[in-house]
């Protein structure tokens, strides 16, 4: 078969290097763009807040322009004020489902099978120490889980008051 011929079946992929802020002010998300996907994280996700209900649209939104319909997203209910079990995002419904995943990591679902895991900075980290985590995430060759990553650059660590 003709390249032109699967190409409308491959998934699409992100173009490279992309780090944009999603809204102003609300999340940064950075996401590893290699056809193998072999790395241990397929991006990483910074919100602002611990308010999901501010903070995922614009995640699901940014993800959906890029990768496709996302389905659900799995994330550690008690890291979040108040995760409901389904958000309505540009028109589409997207399941939410609470696992004990732990605070550093959101699992997010395209399609039926097709998953990616997103390390989550939190909120409180120092602009520094986030975009440190966030580069070392999205290396094709990260193998270091999401924790430690965040524990290596400080980003579990909420900045000190001035």
């Amino acid at each position: 078969m003709a390249d032109s011929d699967t190409s409308d079946r491959l998934p699409r992929l992100l173009p490279d290097a992309v780090h944009r802020s999603v809204r102003p002010g609300t999340a940064l998300l950075r996401l590893e763009t290699t056809h193998a996907r072999e790395g241990i994280l397929d991006g990483a996700w910074w919100p602002r807040s611990r308010d999901i209900g501010a903070e995922l649209p614009s995640l699901i939104s940014a993800l959906t322009e890029h990768l496709g319909p996302i389905t659900r997203v799995g994330l550690d209910g008690s890291a979040w004020d108040g995760l409901p079990t389904r958000v309505m995002v540009d028109g589409r419904v997207v399941h939410i489902d609470s696992f004990p995943v732990g605070d550093d990591t959101v699992l997010v679902t395209r399609g039926d099978r097709d998953h990616f895991s997103l390390m989550l900075v939190p909120p409180d980290t120092s602009p520094d120490a986030a975009r440190a985590a966030m580069a070392r995430a999205v290396r094709a060759d990260n193998v270091t889980e999401a924790g430690q990553i965040l524990i290596d650059t400080g980003g579990d660590t909420p900045p000190t008051p001035a």
